[in-house]
């Protein structure tokens, strides 16, 4: 693939939008967006070419979510916009384009569901200032008043006259930009309607680029292995290296050891024959003992605390539970990979990116490439820094790949999670008091920390944990636990554990009492009139049978990330002992829905996703490292083994919430849940094992 230092990919069509994708723009450049002949450009959002083409600088990274057509969709709706003009581009990597929402709101990120509620706002500020530059500009033109204008389709209208967007570019974008410009009125809208991915014509054809397509010229390739946590390379095989033709290049640290070779696999075959040795620390093959340490110390911070919960329990015997769920790995089918090449006193990287700022610099150009992956392994990019110290040494492009075992191995899991649950039953079986003390770790606060090159935060900046129910006397406790292995950020987390402890015994707490599950929540819900309404939104789509004994449906709910869902499971335990989910039904109110077909997708996606990883085995520890797993040897949920999902979305006026992260809060509970209904079997341990329940 020959790389253009402005654009690697173009796709899509009339009906499907347009697509242009990873703009090659350096940290470091001037305010504004790059432009090109017959380009003008709006702000630091959009900028309008002379052919019509509408394109949006989107400063979030494309990981399967949508948000490239999501966040492009909110332009076109403010601007009036046809949608088959719309074009979408990475943002230049300047410092304009922060995601205030998540970690310190300084940097550019793209995590925890944020994209939507961080970009809504500027995008539709930047869009209703260019409509009304336009607008005034088509105005002058015609002397007439500017609110005797109206705006369709891509086109300034006024008494059967028109001009194109792209007619009054060049003259509009000289104007001041307005401080307060009107929004768009409520008809011919494209919001809320499931409007065409950008991005799907290319990835159904196959054109859309992954860091392990990049090709330069005169590029070698590369594999690598990497050190444990804290550990070293002893030694390796360097005869065994000597002697296995097509290599250039050997490079041993204290850190890692890579191979450069005319191919990868010829790389990564003389890696293996070298067999290098590191050294690391002893690790047991499971966790749980660790958590249970840290579960049992004194201390810990308050995350959320109301009323008086030590006094309303004083004297009393609370009804209580243990959890844990398990550090859990990506699983990702792209392997870790990056490349490099030395321009001058310039280093040019390719790389997958959620985090892209952090890879940029004064003598570095990043170009983002799209993470193949949806779980947030992207966060951080350990082959790059490899990558860039070989194209120094060979002056020479390479690209390095990690081998999938080497990738697993490398992988940041979740940080996993223990939390002991208390509750006291009041009047009526409601619960009047409510503890969980959970033991954890903050895995984005620590990949972000890795990324700034900071010592790891000792706080847990965690969210999520609090029950969504009016208890009187409540609180959260969180202590750390010491981990040895290198935690990260992951889809949905914490909030998806936290979820699957506070679901599970809410359920219990219902059947302790003697009141079906659903009633039982909603008597204790108060204030909470969006989660009450996907609850029976969910428990109609499902025809809710009540969950009692001999039933297999079961019924979780969340409000997380400025949403809220409601879901219903109908899961047994098969012959083989696994767990078996027939269908899932689930109703979500995630406030202003940008684009219906976005969210339903994304809400599939994340409840199979969270199946999946309810079912694959614990992984092994040794070293730090999970030992490496064959794909086809870890029980991935297939395509015939999926359950149909049913998705029900409330409309609604409120703040749009996030979506990407909220489906896998609520898998792991409800199935919980119906498995306990169907079988007295109450699992309380992430991945599900039913033989491990009494």
């Amino acid at each position: 693939m020959k790389v253009d230092r402005r654009t690697v990919l173009v796709g899509g069509g009339a009906g499907v939008g347009l697509i242009v994708a990873f703009a090659l723009w350096p940290r470091g450049m001037a305010g504004g967006l790059p432009t090109h002949r017959g380009e003008a450009a709006f702000g630091q959002f959009i900028k309008f070419g002379t052919n019509g083409q509408v394109t949006v600088a989107v400063p979030q990274a494309e990981n399967g979510q949508g948000i490239w057509t999501g966040l492009a969709q909110i332009v076109a709706d403010e601007l009036g916009a046809a949608w088959d003009t719309i074009a979408v581009e990475p943002a230049p990597l300047t410092g304009d384009y922060a995601n205030l929402v998540v970690g310190d709101g300084k940097s550019r990120i793209t995590a925890n569901s944020t994209s939507i509620r961080a970009f809504e706002e500027p995008l539709r500020h930047a869009a209703a200032s260019a409509r009304a530059m336009l607008v005034e500009t088509a105005a002058a033109r015609w002397n007439v008043d500017a609110a005797e204008c109206q705006v369709a389709e891509g086109r300034v209208l006024n008494a059967g006259r028109s001009f194109s967007f792209g007619e009054l570019a060049e003259d509009a974008a000289s104007r001041g930009a307005p401080r307060n410009p009107p929004r768009q009125g409520a008809e011919g809208r494209l919001i809320g309607t499931p409007a065409p991915r950008l991005d799907g014509p290319a990835k159904t054809s196959g054109i859309w680029r992954f860091a392990g397509d990049v090709r330069l010229a005169d590029m070698l390739f590369a594999s690598a292995r990497l050190a444990p946590p804290g550990g070293k390379l002893r030694d390796f095989d360097r005869q065994a290296l000597r002697v296995t033709p097509g290599i250039h290049h050997i490079a041993a640290r204290d850190g890692w050891i890579a191979v450069a070779a005319d191919t990868w696999w010829a790389a990564d075959q003389a890696l293996k024959a070298a067999n290098p040795q590191f050294s690391g620390p002893a690790t047991a093959a499971d966790m749980r003992g660790i958590f249970e340490e840290a579960l049992a110390s004194s201390g810990g911070e308050t995350l959320f605390s109301r009323g008086d919960y030590d006094g309303a329990i004083d004297g009393s015997r609370p009804l209580a539970a243990t959890y844990y769920a398990v550090p859990s790995q990506h699983l990702g089918l792209e392997p870790l990979t990056a490349t490099a090449r030395v321009n001058g006193d310039r280093v040019e990287l390719w790389a997958a990116s959620q985090a892209p700022e952090f890879l940029s610099g004064d003598d570095r150009a990043f170009y983002p490439m799209p993470p193949g992956e949806p779980a947030g392994r992207a966060m951080e990019a350990d082959a790059a820094p490899i990558a860039i110290e070989l194209a120094r040494q060979l002056r020479r492009p390479v690209q390095v790949t990690l081998s999938q075992s080497a990738s697993q191995n490398q992988d940041r899991p979740s940080p996993g999670a223990m939390a002991r649950m208390t509750a006291l039953p009041g009047t009526g079986g409601i619960t009047a008091a409510w503890s969980m003390r959970v033991a954890t770790a903050d895995g984005l606060s620590s990949a972000l920390a890795r990324l700034r090159n900071e010592s790891a935060h000792e706080a847990l900046s965690l969210t999520g944990g609090e029950p969504p129910y009016a208890i009187p006397h409540a609180k959260i406790e969180a202590v750390r636990a010491k981990l040895p292995f290198t935690a990260g950020y992951m889809r949905g987390s914490p909030e998806r554990e936290f979820t699957f402890f506070s679901e599970s015994f809410i359920d219990e707490l219902a059947h302790a009492a003697g009141m079906e599950p659903l009633a039982f929540r909603m008597s204790m819900l108060g204030t909470n009139g969006r989660l009450a309404r996907c609850l029976q939104g969910a428990a109609r789509l499902a025809r809710w049978d009540g969950g009692g004994a001999g039933s297999t449906m079961g019924i979780a709910g969340c409000s997380a990330f400025g949403s809220h869902i409601g879901l219903v499971a109908s899961a047994s335990v098969g012959p083989d002992q696994r767990v078996k989910v027939d269908w899932l039904a689930a109703t979500v109110d995630c406030g202003r829905v940008v684009n219906r077909g976005l969210v339903k997708q994304q809400i599939e996606a994340g409840l199979v996703w969270a199946l999946g990883q309810a079912n694959v085995p614990s992984p092994e520890w040794v070293a730090g490292m999970p030992r490496a797993r064959p794909y086809g040897g870890i029980a991935l949920l297939r395509l015939a083994d999926a359950p149909r999902v049913m998705v029900e979305i409330i409309s609604s006026s409120e703040a749009p919430g996030g979506v990407a992260g909220l489906g896998t809060t609520v898998l792991a509970p409800a199935v919980a849940n119906a498995i306990y209904a169907g079988t007295g079997k109450r699992m309380r341990s992430l991945p599900f094992d039913p033989m491990a329940v009494s």
